[in-house]
């Protein structure tokens, strides 16, 4: 059974409906890649997969049942979340806000164990900011940020991991470290993986499922080789270009066409 599934949902805010009637499956142990133009609900959708935001009408699924009536410990011990934009408490320490991502693991009167410590130590290395640790997060550039908010999601060492736009304010080599590290994580742990990114390449290389949105609708699913056409670049992003191979990892490849106007 898919553990986390999306079934004929209407998602939005208050009174205003971005998706209507979506459904999904994510499959374990993949890295899903969520696709599509500015404001076509993908960031929408992902938070579904979480607690953030419940559906106006339809069920988001975790093994059977109803996410929004779970447990709000269990949830975190099975999804963590790594949002778009987090924002730290003022005037803490990297180390600190790591150290965070361990509290669905505690328990009351619970000390800090040798595990939390381990965890916290694996994820800043993961990602590389031990260096950081003792630094205060508001002093720090908006790529070592994202890089530390990468590290509290790690640290909760959950089955399931969604990423909002993960490679946000990173550079094009720590945006390459990070998939790298997703997918590392990915074949070594058996994490599934759900991002939202903007770059098509890059989630045609990494990923090894698409869900393609338009619209505030689902448009397609499935591997890359049979999401990322042609035509299909065309009807959801409006753009003229050929999609051919990876020299490097066989993937698609979207080159937009020379104009020569």
């Amino acid at each position: 059974m898919t553990r986390l599934t999306v079934a004929e949902a209407a998602l939005g805010y208050a009174d205003r409906i971005v998706c209507e009637e979506v459904s999904v499956e994510i499959p374990d142990g993949a890295f899903t890649v969520i696709v599509g133009p500015n404001a076509c609900g993908k960031s929408t959708l992902l938070k579904s997969l979480t607690r953030l935001l419940q559906p106006a009408r339809g069920s988001v699924l975790l093994d059977g049942e109803s996410l929004h009536r779970l447990p709000t410990k269990h949830v975190a011990r099975e999804v963590g979340l790594l949002p778009q934009g987090p924002v730290a408490p003022d005037g803490i320490r990297v180390i600190d806000l790591v150290s965070r991502g361990r509290y669905p693991h505690q328990k009351l009167f619970s000390p800090w164990s040798p595990d939390d410590e381990a965890a916290v130590a694996e994820a800043m290395d993961a990602t590389g900011i031990r260096h950081l640790s003792g630094r205060l997060v508001d002093e720090l550039s908006g790529g070592q940020r994202q890089r530390v908010w990468m590290a509290v999601a790690l640290a909760q060492q959950t089955p399931i991991l969604l990423l909002d736009e993960p490679t946000t304010y990173l550079d094009l080599s720590h945006q390459v470290e990070l998939l790298e590290l997703c997918r590392a994580l990915n074949r070594a742990a058996g994490t599934t993986l759900v991002a939202v990114l903007h770059d098509l390449n890059q989630a045609a290389r990494y990923a090894d499922h698409i869900v393609a949105m338009k619209d505030g609708a689902v448009v397609a699913s499935g591997r890359p080789g049979e999401v990322i056409t042609e035509s299909l670049v065309a009807h959801v992003f409006g753009l003229d270009a050929r999609v051919i191979a990876d020299p490097e990892s066989g993937s698609p490849l979207v080159v937009p066409r020379w104009s020569h106007g």
